[in-house]
């Protein structure tokens, strides 16, 4: 594992992130969803499961609706402050999203340029405070590459690639793992509109969390 012991793993982006959880995006006592039910809730459970000695504690700042703008505004509260070790960011889907399902309100997509730009001024701040970085590629559940959507979403993943090799972050490839699953199973069976999965497509993110940040399943 990268991830030393005793860290605190802030992981903060958009509804996929989100999943439902509670204000505190934490676990609770009387066994509230804190963490929600997506693959927040999966990778701290892994980490609790397979490495208790190693007390890590994992921050869900996911806002569902969010694009980089949102996590711009609220990166100081959500993140900063909370002087975490390691910060976990999966952002772009709605920026990308807001650009076909409301293509009359352009307002509220965020372009390519502004997304890397917001982006890298978010790593800016924050690289030298922390242990570690995790960018999360955005996805889109479509194998057809020639999609217009996908294809744009493919562009913004490839921004994301960009800028965790220059800062020297864990990449993780939240695309790749539903293009894995999607070579046997429809998208819908995955996710009703294609982003938003079920158990199965947050399992298969949680995985592919984990195993970039060097988790073994032994």
């Amino acid at each position: 594992m990268q991830i030393s012991e005793n860290s605190k793993i802030v992981l903060i982006g958009d509804s996929i992130t989100d999943a439902g959880r509670d204000p505190s995006g934490e676990s609770t006592p009387w066994g509230a969803p804190g963490f929600g039910n997506g693959y927040a809730a999966l990778v701290n459970a892994c980490l609790q499961v397979w490495h208790p000695e190693r007390r890590y504690r994992v921050v869900n700042r996911g806002n569902s609706g969010n694009t980089v703008r949102d996590l711009a505004a609220r990166w100081q509260t959500d993140v900063l402050d909370l002087q975490p070790d390691w910060v976990s960011i999966a952002i772009g889907v709605n920026d990308v999203w807001r650009q076909f399902d409301i293509p009359l309100r352009p307002e509220n997509a965020v372009p390519p340029d502004e997304y890397e730009t917001t982006y890298r001024s978010l790593l800016d701040q924050t690289r030298p405070r922390v242990k570690g970085l995790v960018l999360v590629t955005p996805f889109f559940i479509e194998p057809n590459l020639a999609d217009p959507m996908r294809q744009r979403m493919d562009e913004y993943g490839r921004i994301v690639r960009k800028l965790a090799a220059e800062y020297d972050a864990v990449l993780v490839d939240f695309q790749a793992a539903f293009d894995r699953l999607c070579q046997h199973t429809h998208p819908m069976a995955i996710a009703w509109d294609r982003i938003h999965p079920g158990y199965v497509g947050h399992l298969a993110l949680a995985r592919a969390w984990l195993e970039a940040v060097g988790f073994t399943w032994r």
